[in-house]
Formats: C-alpha cells, structure tokens, sequence
C-alpha cells in the first residue's frame, strides 16, 4: 500500500515537473488566443499587444539557444539571426497594423492574421532553436482555423448543447418517492 501511494506521488511530482517545464509555452498560447478573442469581440487590433508577444518570444528564443551553447561565436550568431528575425516579423505585424492597410480587413480577420504571423515566426525560430518552440509555432497556426470554425459554429454548437442537455433532462431516471 505504500509502495502505491509512493508511485501515485512520484507521477504527480512527475506530472507537475512536466507541466512547469511547459509552462511558458502554455502562458504564450493562452495569451494569442486571448488575444485572438479580444480582437474579434471588440473589433479592433490591440496595437502593441501583438508586439509584445513577439518580442517575448524572440527573447525566448535567444534565451534558450543562449542555454544550449557556451561556444561566443555560436551564441553571437543565434543573438543576430533571432533578433533579426523577429525585427522582421515584428515589421511585418506592424505593417499589418497601419490604419491604411487594416482598412481592408475585419477585427476578427486582423487577429487572425497576426496570429498566424505569429505562429509563423514561432515555427521557423523554432526550427533553428528548439523543437518546443517548434512546436508551439505549429500549436498557435492550428489554433487559427479552429478559432474560425469556432466562430462560425458557435451558434450550433450552442443548439447541440442545449438539445443533448434536453434530452438528458426528459431521459433521467424519474425516483419514485412515496
């Protein structure tokens, strides 16, 4: 019995281990879908939002090919190509961004349309940095066509959980009570 409730606590330790180590990955893609949410609901881009999250994960990039290196000529190398790389993304958001262009798009296609940036920038910094970042970058581009089915379905999904919650009200067990 001991040995059960060792193993139970060990795999929860183990569980918690892998869920702090995935953490930050976790916080970025809550915050782009947040992000994502707010800009369709309230209809417009949260300038300097998008930003800062590219930012957040270009550092992030840096940091962690910083981590895996102690060669300087390597780590100056993975300083210029990231910080390069998400100048460039970072510009292009931008671009996104300007009153003259954001004129041809919606609230919710701006969102998702830097989103997918995002993920975009995530995905090829990933490549040459981490497999996590990697994977995150394709996590937040698969997060853009669920969120517009989302958007479109939301009605029906809405009328699906209103009839199978029906039918699981008019189909419960009556209890007889005498």
């Amino acid at each position: 019995m001991t040995n059960a409730v060792g193993n139970s606590s060990s795999s929860s330790r183990g569980a918690l281990s892998w869920l702090r180590a995935r953490l930050p990955y976790l916080i970025v893609l809550i915050l782009a879908i947040a992000g994502v949410g707010y800009t369709s609901m309230s209809g417009r881009p949260l300038n300097g939002y998008w930003e800062f999250l590219g930012l957040a994960i270009g550092l992030a990039c840096i940091a962690i090919g910083w981590r895996k290196t102690s060669d300087k000529a390597e780590r100056r190398r993975i300083l210029v190509t990231q910080s390069l790389h998400w100048l460039a993304f970072l510009i292009a958001m931008g671009i996104l961004l300007l009153p003259s262009v954001n004129t041809f798009l919606n609230g919710p296609a701006t969102g998702l349309a830097l989103m997918l940036l995002l993920a975009l920038g995530t995905f090829v910094a990933g490549v040459h940095v981490s497999s996590e970042i990697a994977t995150l970058g394709i996590v937040l581009a698969l997060t853009v066509p669920a969120m517009a089915w989302l958007k479109q379905s939301a009605l029906l999904l809405v009328l699906i959980v209103l009839v199978v919650g029906a039918f699981a009200v008019a189909l419960r067990p009556q209890r007889n009570e005498a």
